[in-house]
């Protein structure tokens, strides 16, 4: 009989990820201060220069740690109010800065007037630009990014069309489910944090891929906490 697969908490997932990334950060760390001393007490040029390419793999690591707990764990929210065309202005001052060479085939349109939202700006800004990560990188054609934003009703209307010329997932319960898509420095846990930002604000997250203009549509709905 073949065994059955286990299946855990996502709680008890990030759990375990946290005291792992404890447990070997507490190594490379011992690492580093070995790697300082011997940068120390070494006189050839060439070995303090491989030593110090030592510790900046070992700092990137250590980084690459604490990226992998920041996406699996749930973000703590802070939220304030705030007008939705300032934010807009203030993510794409984000995204040109993280993205200044990408950005600049963005074309942004609003249709907003001084619409309130509810929001923690930072996080918020955060969940948009990884979006715009993914559409920078996965199959994008040519053409321009269109991100729009508009009131509607008691919401606040946000998409981002990204050009591609053929798209083959699936896009019903777009970033509901972590660790489908894995590649070296990627593991399918970006979208799947942005959800849970934009869940967390009372926000709701769709994706689809339109064949007439080769496109691939999110739309974030925002409750306005002026309505």
């Amino acid at each position: 009989m073949a065994q059955t697969e286990p299946t855990i908490p996502w709680s008890q997932f990030v759990q375990f990820v946290g005291q792992f990334n404890h447990d070997l950060r507490n190594h490379l760390n011992a690492i580093e201060l070995q790697s300082a001393f011997l940068g120390e007490i070494v006189e050839n040029a060439e070995a303090k220069s491989e030593i110090k390419r030592l510790r900046e793999m070992t700092a990137e690591i250590n980084a690459q740690l604490q990226r992998l707990s920041t996406q699996v764990n749930k973000v703590p929210l802070r939220p304030i109010s705030y007008q939705a065309k300032e934010f807009l202005e203030d993510l794409r001052t984000k995204v040109s800065t993280l993205h200044p060479e990408q950005s600049a085939g963005i074309l942004w349109t609003d249709s907003l007037g001084k619409e309130m939202i509810e929001i923690d700006p930072h996080v918020l800004q955060d969940a948009f630009v990884e979006l715009f990560a993914n559409a920078f990188t996965h199959g994008r054609s040519e053409g321009a990014l269109v991100f729009a934003a508009r009131p509607d009703g008691s919401t606040i209307e946000f998409t981002l069309r990204e050009p591609k010329t053929q798209f083959a997932g699936a896009t019903e319960d777009w970033g509901a489910y972590p660790l489908e898509k894995m590649q070296h420095g990627h593991y399918g846990l970006g979208l799947f944090r942005a959800r849970g930002i934009f869940e967390g604000h009372h926000a709701t997250l769709q994706a689809k891929f339109d064949p007439t203009d080769a496109a691939l549509v999110s739309t974030i709905t925002l409750p306005r906490s002026d309505k």
